[in-house]
């Protein structure tokens, strides 16, 4: 049964983490809204791909959590904080990547009459984001963290990507005390690539590990 579990989860890792990938290649720089309108078709498709790579990235983690599992159980704590930064992940790419280009769609051919009552909305919708960008990175820091230091300790994955994960965390704090902008488009994928980055080499891991086992 570990033997399937990890084969699985270890392709839903590979999976969701190449969805991430092309879901910040395809994303769209900000501006003004009506480069929204006229972008809304690529926004839509890279949210809608980000959220789709959601349940793979969760099931993965779950065999992930399988395969570090300790007396202590912090790997399905690290699991819980990645789900709880997973569901605000899928509510921000629901609120400005599909929700708003739908809103302001409907709104086309009047972005200038409709300025009073269509800005406001529009920076409701990204302040609201925002909040859940950070409450995924810092779940996504604090989960990274638990796994490394889980793989340090027990060596049950290769000890680099522990320090990666580390790595990971240290640069973001770093980030943070220095006023790094994490949530423009530049610092979010920045921090998104690294992520990937870390799923990506666990699921490798992961897959590799599951072979080595039931040689």
């Amino acid at each position: 049964m570990q033997h399937h579990l990890h084969r699985s989860s270890s392709i839903s890792l590979l999976s969701g983490s190449f969805l991430v990938i092309v879901t910040m290649v395809l994303h769209p720089s900000g501006g003004s809204l009506q480069r929204i309108v006229d972008l809304s078709n690529m926004m839509i498709t890279a949210h809608t791909l980000a959220i789709a790579s959601l349940p793979l990235i969760l099931f993965g983690f779950y065999g992930l959590s399988q395969k570090l599992s300790d007396k202590h159980k912090i790997s399905q704590l690290a699991l819980m904080i990645m789900g709880f930064g997973l569901i605000a992940a899928m509510f921000a790419a629901l609120f400005n990547g599909l929700a708003l280009p739908y809103f302001l769609g409907q709104y086309a051919d009047r972005l200038d009459q409709e300025a009073n009552i269509i800005r406001p909305i529009a920076n409701f919708s990204f302040s609201v984001n925002k909040g859940l960008d950070y409450i995924f990175i810092i779940a996504s820091c604090i989960s990274i963290l638990l796994y490394s230091g889980i793989i340090v300790a027990e060596s049950k994955l290769p000890k680099w990507i522990g320090y990666f994960g580390i790595t990971i965390l240290l640069l973001s704090t770093l980030g943070l005390v220095t006023g790094f902008d994490f949530i423009s488009l530049t610092g979010f994928r920045i921090f998104t690539f690294s992520l990937a980055g870390w799923i990506l080499f666990s699921g490798v891991s992961l897959a590799r590990s599951k072979s080595e086992s039931a040689s």
